[in-house]
């Protein structure tokens, strides 16, 4: 049962990494020159992609828990401000838009539906990526993880796009690809769909019970089409 109801919402919130584009390996590639600079073992691509979604310094901080099996505040620090100047020199080597998601993106401008990113990534770090691949024209807002005082799974950043754009909850549309965003989506009363396709560390996206699961958004413009020919 679709939960989209497009002609109803006005404002559709979007999670990046995983949902809109593919970024793990650039992260995982400026995490292993970060550990390289650092003197410190190297991790896998695999594990990245089971750790990312949860902010830069929650993923250095999973990082050192797996090399050390404890995590040092210092080091912690330390392996973040490097992160984070690593990977802010080359966004997108690799990062690269999920299929499906430029006709959404789209057909929701098409019609007048307002689009905001809110993502846990560093705003900086986020509006670079959506600069680069030339997706920034489509959405009115960026949130990062350091824009408010609290991040997904907290509400506040949701509800934040929402205030803003003289909006209500049950005419605004989540769309995200982890537990998170589903967690987020329910404590701000807001509809959540999920992308089958993300990064949700290393866990089945349907544990979390989402109100719907798509392969591929375009499935929603088909569901859209459906209904207003109805």
């Amino acid at each position: 049962m679709s939960v989209a109801h497009l002609q109803n919402r006005n404002l559709i919130l979007f999670d990046l990494d995983g949902t809109l584009v593919d970024s793990a390996a650039d992260l995982y590639r400026a995490m292993n020159l970060s550990l390289e600079k650092l003197a410190l073992p190297l991790v896998t691509e695999v594990q990245i992609r089971a750790w990312v979604g949860k902010a830069a310094a929650k993923l250095c901080e999973t990082v050192l828990e797996h090399l050390f099996g404890q995590v040092n505040a210092q080091q912690q620090e330390q392996l973040l401000n490097t992160f984070v100047e690593v990977y802010a020199q080359e966004l997108c080597v690799n990062t690269q838009v999920y299929e499906g998601v430029l006709s959404f993106l789209d057909y929701c401008q098409t019609h007048h539906i307002t689009m905001a990113c809110v993502t846990n990534k560093p705003e900086h770090l986020a509006q670079g990526i959506l600069d680069i691949l030339q997706l920034s024209p489509y959405f009115k807002m960026v949130i990062g993880g350091d824009s408010l005082a609290e991040r997904k799974p907290h509400p506040l950043p949701l509800l934040h796009c929402v205030q803003q754009q003289n909006t209500t909850a049950s005419q605004t549309l989540m769309i995200g690809d982890s537990s998170n965003d589903v967690e987020a989506a329910r404590r701000a009363g807001i509809d959540c769909i999920v992308v089958s396709y993300g990064y949700n560390h290393g866990e089945s996206i349907y544990d979390c019970q989402p109100q719907q699961v798509v392969d591929s958004l375009e499935e929603l413009i088909e569901d859209d089409l459906v209904r207003r020919q109805a």
